[in-house]
């Protein structure tokens, strides 16, 4: 038999309902296949009757005797005749399997049963490694400062930065004229952080468009560790925090993207196909 012990799926499911730590209900569920494959072989589970345990020990003694085991040391009590003499192996042998036989239980004195005067048994037991449960810890996802983290930081710096600075040679974004009262400008646009914003005023009134849906996105952003209470830390373990955030991002952007480059003069709508892109820095 294999060390690696599979489990009781059925056991393993039903403790981690009760609310029992992974630790126990794999431990459990370990035990649990391992008394059903007994179970497959006819072994039986349980305590000894009584003449099987007395046939067990005198084939130990028998053993013990011939120098292949390891003998048990015995007092020498007195006879309750007065005799002094030590017990026969048979009395011996019918004392144990009647404690066995009661579960392990002492008896009064009358009933023959080993007490304080009486011989002392040791029984040796040898619990093979496949029997031993072992549960390691899994290993938490970890990531060092330095040189992993801050290195990767600094790759990215350095990517953002070439960027824009190759974007600056090609781009001319000169600063606008002073501004005139009486000569007003044919596109008016907000920076592109704030055509989101700008966007949804196209569509609902300044009160929802401005204060109660960029309200009811922050208070969602807020009370989403709350509602996803997965603590792992993998991507693909975090499912509803992963929708909740592209659900949001495209929505944005989209937003972004229309106010940019399909709005033209008085920010009305623009094919790009029709009048061009109605985007000015």
């Amino acid at each position: 038999m294999s060390d690696e012990v599979s489990i009781d799926q059925e056991v393993y499911d039903r403790l981690i309902g009760e609310g029992k730590s992974e630790r126990i209900a794999r431990a459990k569920a370990k035990a649990a296949s391992v008394r059903k494959a007994k179970l497959a072989e006819g072994a039986t589970l349980g305590p000894r009757p009584a003449e099987q345990a007395a046939k067990a020990l005198e084939e130990f003694r028998a053993n013990a005797g011939g120098g292949g085991g390891v003998a048990t040391k015995t007092a020498a009590p007195a006879d309750a005749g007065g005799g002094g003499g030590r017990l026969t192996p048979e009395e011996r042998a019918a004392r144990v399997a009647a404690s066995l036989g009661n579960g392990g239980a002492k008896e009064p004195a009358s009933m023959g049963v080993p007490q304080s005067g009486d011989h002392t048994h040791r029984l040796l037991a040898l619990v093979p490694p496949a029997g031993i449960q072992q549960v390691q810890a899994k290993q938490q996802d970890k990531v060092y400062t330095w040189p992993h983290l801050l290195l990767v930081e600094f790759v990215s710096l350095l990517a953002a930065g070439s960027l824009l600075l190759i974007a600056s040679f090609f781009l001319d974004a000169p600063l606008g004229s002073l501004a005139n009262p009486n000569e007003v400008p044919s596109i008016n646009k907000a920076p592109w952080y704030f055509m989101g914003l700008q966007e949804l005023l196209a569509y609902f009134h300044p009160m929802i468009a401005g204060v109660t849906l960029p309200g009811v996105f922050l208070v969602a952003l807020m009370a989403a560790p709350y509602i996803d209470k997965n603590p792992s830390a993998k991507p693909e373990n975090r499912k509803v925090a992963n929708m909740a955030f592209t659900f949001f991002l495209t929505f944005w952007g989209l937003l972004v993207i229309i106010g940019s480059f399909l709005r033209g003069a008085g920010y009305e709508w623009v094919w790009p196909w029709v009048q061009g892109l109605g985007f000015t820095l």
